[in-house]
């Protein structure tokens, strides 16, 4: 089985893009993740779901997760309204690690190597310069396992 056997379209977003409306893709269609692409449509990022909460979440309470439980519920419920006006680009990491792209013909194990050395939910899957789409965890594993 190769990439070209698990891809999948998926939704893009640029490092533009408001930030509360990829959170919005990510709950809209379960997503672990989004491929952030550049002017040409070429991935330059993947975003995984949880540096969006990671954005939102006040960081005395990533710094003390007990903090977080004395918020009270109203103000809790309400962590998300702080991504409001922030791009994408705000919520990529400073320094870019390795990119998870893979051509259309790379293995199953080659797939799931770089998902598990990059720690990204996805792989996008570039070929004949252009995106074509991407493999996720779940589809991979969902082929991947005997049935």
């Amino acid at each position: 089985m190769r990439a070209r056997d698990l891809i999948t379209d998926f939704p893009r977003v640029t490092p533009d893009t408001p930030v509360v409306e990829a959170a919005r893709l990510l709950a809209t269609h379960d997503l672990p993740g989004l491929i952030v692409v550049d002017e040409h449509g070429l991935p330059v990022s993947i975003l995984p779901g949880t540096q969006v909460l990671r954005m939102a979440v006040p960081s005395y309470c990533l710094d003390d997760p007990a903090l977080a439980g004395v918020i009270d519920e109203e103000h809790a419920d309400a962590f998300l309204r702080t991504l409001a006006g922030q791009p994408v680009r705000d919520a990529l990491p400073a320094r870019p690690r390795e990119l998870p792209v893979t051509d259309p013909d790379a293995t199953v194990l080659e797939i799931a190597a770089l998902m598990a050395r990059t720690h990204s939910p996805l792989v996008a899957v570039v070929g004949d310069g252009r995106l074509l789409g991407a493999v996720t965890l779940k589809t991979l594993l969902n082929r991947a396992l005997p049935q």
